[in-house]
């Protein structure tokens, strides 16, 4: 028997799979949240040295998502490959580094355990085939687009641009919902956050939220039709709003600055996906619109 018709026939055993390959893609993505934002900097530095015509301000290095190699950011110690297995590797060494013991981020592991439950999740809800690989990318894309936005208040076009193609493409052979409902979806993602700003910032003369989120709430309405917008967009203001509540309450933080936005729209893009349409029944039913 060939591995996907093993897969196939044994639903168990293609969630333990994805379960053991989200834990690995998590370790990536680490990696990705981390560089990615460094690499853009590097790379807005060295354009606007080129334009202004100005000599390089720092030497030449390979920086990217292969190269250098994971070390200790407190002690450069090279990370092994024993050392870097998902959740695993952070419980052997007791959450330290193996060379001079200071403390290794618990973000670590969560991100990959986080990676390893949701990319599970696919595989139970969807089962085995194309449209559960194509969540899971969707999936591990939202979780580096949740972190990045919370570190630095980026939505990196690198990220948000190629998935909203993506999800067009995909949806030409109906894989989430129909062409037509996609390509509405993506228009109706994009102005009704973009518009919300325009309003916001004529009324008050601030920037409410940045393009990133347009492009984010477009690139859901590419994926998962204009039918998910409402409930994206309800869902991810709610979070936010207790977040924000609780943040400024709770733990004090002054109200004037800036909550990333980007963390609720892909939590509430990622729950549309897998429950999407019995949401939006439920809310269509209670608003008296399903008749």
């Amino acid at each position: 028997m060939l591995i996907h018709e093993f897969l196939d026939t044994y639903p168990v055993a293609f969630i333990a799979t994805s379960l053991v390959l989200g834990l690995m893609i998590g370790s990536f993505l680490n990696v990705v949240i981390y560089r990615l934002p460094i690499m853009l900097q590097n790379d807005w530095r060295n354009q606007c040295e080129e334009y202004l015509e100005l000599a390089q301000t720092t030497e030449e290095k390979t920086f990217n998502l292969a190269k250098p190699a994971s070390a200790c950011p407190h002690c450069n110690h090279k990370i092994r490959a024993w050392e870097n297995i998902p959740v695993i590797s952070f419980i052997l060494l007791r959450g330290r580094c193996s060379q001079c013991k200071n403390r290794i981020s618990v973000r670590y592991p969560v991100i990959e355990l986080v990676c390893g439950l949701m990319t599970a999740g696919i595989a139970w809800h969807f089962g085995y085939g194309f449209q559960a690989l194509a969540a899971m990318f969707l999936t591990w894309s939202l979780i580096s687009l949740s972190v990045i936005d919370f570190d630095t208040k980026l939505l990196p076009d690198i990220i948000t641009l190629p998935l909203l193609w993506a999800g067009l493409l995909l949806n030409l052979d109906g894989t989430f919902t129909t062409l037509e409902n996609s390509v509405i979806g993506a228009v109706a993602g994009y102005m009704s956050l973009w518009s919300i700003y325009q309003i916001h910032h004529l009324v008050t003369g601030r920037e409410g939220m940045g393009f990133g989120d347009f492009k984010l709430l477009a690139v859901l309405g590419a994926w998962l039709g204009w039918q998910s917008i409402l409930v994206i967009v309800l869902l991810s203001s709610l979070v936010g709003a207790l977040v924000g509540i609780t943040l400024i309450v709770v733990m004090g933080r002054d109200k004037q600055l800036p909550i990333p936005f980007g963390p609720y729209l892909a939590t509430a893009g990622w729950i549309s996906l897998m429950w999407g349409k019995d949401l939006t029944q439920i809310y269509f039913g209670l608003s008296g619109m399903n008749g």
